[in-house]
């Protein structure tokens, strides 16, 4: 037997209280389900709009909406719920009009009861069936995202735990945790498992677009608002209406726009910069943060009521040095991916190179070990991978240091171009990395001219596709 709040529900609607009370009376021995009335279609709109209704029974002849009328507006409601339509003046036109604008049968008056019995019987077991078709569906479709998650320990667990919990809210969340994490994996699970899913949701990256531009870029401008606004334009937070917006390193985000986005989360409208009126916006935030919120608080860097409206609920992603059970899984993940891009196919990692890699400190967390694996992969000269061609960030800077004597007794030329080439790389790197290869962004926020950062790039042979995640 189904759990009673799991039971289906028919709604019977027509403007003749006598029939009405008569067909629930006749129904309710030969149905199992719940029963409702309504009296009007505003009644049975307002009933639908209230509580959950699988199938509604209605006549087609009423005084305020007609039932081919309140059929188009349930559908509008939900589209899953199934219509019957009652006529005592039944036509074939009739008929096939109601079955092209959505209804599940088309019964005339009188009533004959073994067909109407048999018509709701098999429309509530078809109702049955596709509930739990969804319900199927919904627990495949969020295994799949959460195994995107790569590993058991019991750290990432209590994330995908908590994921689970607050994906099906409207809670805004704020994800914390040390760069390479994973922090925007976490904020696409939660809106893939929301209700919001059906649209895309808007990633904003912070740092990655200067000042200036920022508040343009939330909160849309009017066709005039500066020199360069030629025509209105409509900012990410309409772009999200009925969607999740993800600000990504909300912990840089200026003070001036840290109180406009605490207006948009009080208030649930936003206003274009240059226009003098308010728009209602429908989104849920997601943000994210590698930096101590509450030291930037105590300093006055980050307002304190909107660190409150951002962490409605707050999940901390783990580093990988406190899931070291999951570096192998990890490591073996990440090897099976990109012997496949890079055509590596008989590589493997020996028994010292993994140990190398679980005993490692990772700073640079889970992408770091994503970037490890990859460039272990080309500069192996075999197909077992050992541990001398796994080279860690931290062996990088700790050869430098160690053969700095070495550098520096090197003809200045040559122990420059040695110190540029490293400095570079690293530097023009890292910023790839947070921009996730978008080398307009990267070259912004570093200062130099795209041409200039594209110039470098070719000089060390750094390639952007190498970043794009």
């Amino acid at each position: 037997m189904e759990d009673k709040m799991q039971e289906e529900t028919l709604l019977i609607v027509d403007d003749e209280q006598d029939l009405l009370a008569g067909l629930k009376r006749l129904l309710e021995p030969e149905l199992d389900c719940r029963i409702l009335t309504a009296g009007s279609a505003a009644e049975a709109l307002a009933t639908a709009s209230r509580e959950h209704v699988d199938v509604v029974l209605t006549d087609i002849r009423m005084p305020d909406v007609n039932g081919l009328e309140l059929l188009e507006q349930l559908k509008k409601l939900d589209q899953q719920i199934a219509v019957l339509l009652m006529t005592a003046y039944g036509s074939i036109d009739l008929a096939v009009e109601a079955l092209r604008k959505g209804a599940y049968d088309f019964i005339t008056k009188p009533l004959d009861e073994d067909r109407l019995f048999y018509s709701l019987k098999n429309c509530l077991e078809r109702q049955r069936l596709l509930k739990q078709t969804a319900t199927l569906q919904e627990k495949i479709r969020e295994k799949e995202e959460l195994n995107n998650f790569v590993g058991s320990s019991p750290a990432l667990q209590k994330v995908l735990n908590t994921i689970q919990l607050v994906a099906k809210t409207d809670m805004s969340v704020l994800i914390t945790g040390e760069s390479g994490t994973g922090k925007e994996l976490a904020a696409r699970t939660i809106h893939a498992l929301s209700d919001r899913r059906d649209r895309q949701m808007i990633a904003v990256n912070c740092p990655a677009i200067p000042e200036a531009i920022l508040e343009s870029e939330l909160f849309g401008y009017k066709k005039g608002a500066f020199t360069n606004a030629s025509q209105d334009k409509k900012g990410l937070f309409e772009v999200a209406h009925k969607s999740t917006l993800f600000l990504d390193e909300i912990g840089d985000l200026p003070l001036l726009l840290q109180t406009k986005l605490l207006r948009v989360l009080q208030e649930k409208e936003i206003k274009p910069l240059g226009d003098n009126v308010t728009r209602k916006v429908d989104v849920r935030i997601v943000a994210s943060t590698n930096q101590d919120l509450k030291s930037k608080m105590a300093k006055g860097e980050f307002r304190e009521d909107l660190y409150f409206r951002l962490s409605e609920l707050s999940i901390e992603m783990p580093p990988l040095r406190n899931m070291k059970d999951d570096i192998p899984i990890l490591a073996n993940h990440f090897l099976e991916i990109y012997k496949q891009q890079l055509k590596r196919p008989k590589k493997w990692l020996s028994s010292a190179a993994m140990t190398k890699l679980a005993n490692a400190p990772w700073k640079g967390n889970v992408r770091e070990l994503q970037n490890v694996i990859k460039r272990s992969i080309l500069l192996s000269p075999n197909d077992e991978i050992l541990p001398e061609d796994i080279q860690l960030e931290s062996e990088e800077t700790e050869c430098l240091v160690k053969n700095l004597d070495e550098i520096i007794s090197k003809p200045y030329k040559d122990a420059k171009s040695l110190i540029m080439k490293h400095f570079a790389t690293k530097y023009l790197t890292t910023y790839l990395e947070k921009t996730r290869g978008n080398v307009t962004e990267a070259a912004k926020i570093s200062g130099l001219e795209r041409q200039s950062f594209q110039h470098l790039m070719r000089k060390y042979n750094i390639k952007s596709e190498n970043f794009r995640k």
